[in-house]
């Protein structure tokens, strides 16, 4: 054992998770990818520019006391280390500085947040169509702002963010184009009383509304039949609503469906997962503590259920101390009574999550494209592709793989993952719970050959050969 506990990454369930473990006297580490903590949400917090993190807000800002917090702190923090694999004895590889390192400790918590819904529509590989958190990514970056009329589309909460953003930025938006159905309104209106216990986040989501339509940004509601149209790259979206179609110019198309908990990890040990109806994606299955179905791992924040980087922050909390009890530092009195307001903070935070879960629940045919969409942009397999497999006998996303390489590209399924489940699903005429996930091999990410030979070299044998 190399430490108490390792945590992978340094987000605001990471940050949070470290800092209580630190203070609870737990040898620790933590281990993130970038160069600075922040993880996604506060990307690049502790340095960015005064302008830009204005421009993005409180909300943004919120983490630079974590980061602060975190810098001043005991926690052994290793940057640049690109996590690998994770055996199921809790052995982590990185690799860092081009290097392959190796720590295990009796307690892991990953805390590796949500990613972008992929959104499978015609034309949505060609240059200039990204993800909207992308195009937020860069802001916080580098202060990067596309050039060029923007249109955006989907739906969720990030969508009206990242509008207001790039609006406050100087971006010019060519149009707002939501594809949430309107039956979610009628879905959500149950979960209204209790998101009205959160008010602060109802009023901020209704003056992005306010803010948008008062720069006259146009916007369409109920939108289907999405497509982008360009040759050398995006030139246009083009769509139906009400009734009628469609076509904005833009150079530029931002696509936002919500975000999913990232299962790459928790895929790779093999622990138990619940297909979520509502969110219409895969989420680990954890306790109160984050603890899943192999002893020892625990998962915090979005990687566990979208909640949000507050809610991430408590649930990072719940984890460390579930970690340090476990570890025999806390009595279970002593745990029960460090939660109580890590609990409340999260309870608080997750009551408006129902009410958005289903008002900007993705609709069904983002999840099953038509047949000529591209759905596994890295070997360039189609829905169509995809639906022949499951008339020719597939019963599952894995045997795509023998079939077509699906899912076999640089990034591991991430992009046609949650698609393909529901292809087959839908031609199967299973539940998706059935049709199941791909297994997930390491390495988790790319990595150079070397960094394999690494592990195998002597270090009192430099000419020694793996």
């Amino acid at each position: 054992m190399t430490h108490d506990l390792l945590i992978i990454g340094a987000g605001p369930a990471g940050m949070a998770a470290a800092l209580t473990a630190d203070s609870l006297g737990l040898k620790t580490v933590l281990l993130d990818e970038q160069p600075r903590a922040g993880g996604q949400i506060y990307r690049n917090v502790a340095v960015a520019d005064p302008a830009v993190a204005n421009l993005l807000g409180r909300d943004y800002t919120h983490g630079r006391a974590l980061a602060e917090r975190l810098a001043g702190s005991g926690v052994e923090v290793r940057h640049g280390a690109l996590v690998w694999d994770v055996a199921r004895d809790l052995t982590v590889t990185t690799l860092r500085q081009g290097q392959a390192e190796q720590l295990r400790a009796p307690q892991l918590i990953a805390a590796t947040g949500a990613m972008e819904r992929p959104s499978p529509i015609p034309g949505w590989t060609l240059p200039g169509v990204m993800n909207a958190g992308a195009a937020q990514i860069a802001l916080k970056t580098a202060g990067s702002v596309p050039a060029g009329p923007v249109v955006l589309a989907g739906g969720g909460p990030l969508l009206l963010l990242v509008a207001c953003q790039l609006l406050d930025a100087g971006a010019t938006l060519a149009g707002i184009v939501e594809t949430s159905p309107a039956a979610n309104r009628w879905a959500a209106l149950p979960h209204l009383p209790a998101a009205l216990g959160a008010p602060a986040t109802l009023l901020k989501g209704l003056r992005m509304v306010h803010r948008l339509r008062d720069a006259g940004v146009p916007w369409f509601t109920g939108a289907t039949q999405l497509e982008v149209q360009g040759q050398e790259r995006a030139e246009a979206l083009r769509f139906t609503a009400g009734g009628r179609a469609h076509r904005l110019d833009s150079s530029v198309v931002l696509l936002h469906h919500g975000v999913v908990p990232n299962t790459q990890l928790t895929r790779l040990l093999r622990v138990e997962h619940d297909w979520n109806d509502v969110q219409l994606a895969w989420q680990p299955r954890v306790d109160g503590c984050g603890q899943t179905s192999l002893a020892g791992l625990r998962i915090a924040g979005d990687g566990a259920y979208i909640g949000g980087a507050l809610a991430a922050e408590a649930s990072g909390t719940l984890a460390a101390l579930g970690a340090a009890q476990a570890l025999g530092r806390l009595s279970a009195v002593e745990c029960n009574a460090r939660m109580r307001p890590a609990q409340k903070a999260l309870r608080q935070q997750l009551r408006i999550r129902p009410f958005l879960d289903a008002l900007y629940r993705p609709p069904q045919w983002i999840n099953t494209p038509a047949d000529d969409t591209l759905v596994c942009r890295c070997e360039e397999v189609t829905a169509g592709q995809v639906r022949e497999m499951a008339r020719q006998g597939c019963q599952g996303p894995n045997q795509t793989k023998f079939f077509s390489r699906c899912g076999m590209g640089p990034c591991q399924g991430r992009q046609c993952g949650l698609a393909v489940s529901q292809i087959l699903a839908s031609e199967l005429g299973k539940p998706v719970a059935e049709v199941g996930a791909y297994r997930i091999r390491s390495p988790l990410k790319p990595v150079p050959l070397a960094s394999l030979a690494s592990l195998c070299t002597d270090p009192d044998n430099q000419d020694s050969h793996p």
